[in-house]
């Protein structure tokens, strides 16, 4: 797969949440967000995963481990859109 444009990343970003049903009160740790993308893209992705968390997809819960996020799953609707016209996947 290939990572070149913005959207991409985003969409890939939502759905590995998606997929592992990271949503309302099940958290991950921010960190995890990178693996599965190459390692020199591990900055760009962090990046654009806090754009996310500010355009309201994302949504963070601080814990003593760290930063955790999760899926908005008032927007649930918006982000499966949006990672099937991206990605092609369907729920």
């Amino acid at each position: 797969m290939e990572f070149d444009t913005e959207d991409k990343i985003k969409a890939t970003i939502l759905y590995h949440l998606r997929r592992k049903k990271v949503i309302g009160g099940v958290h991950t740790p921010f960190d995890t967000i990178t693996k599965g993308f190459p390692s020199h893209l591990s900055k760009e992705v962090k990046k654009i995963a806090e754009g996310l968390i500010k355009e309201g997809y994302l949504l963070k819960k601080p814990t003593h481990q760290g930063l955790h996020i999760y899926l908005n799953k008032d927007k649930l609707k918006e982000i499966e859109g949006f990672i099937k016209k991206i990605l092609k996947y369907d729920f």
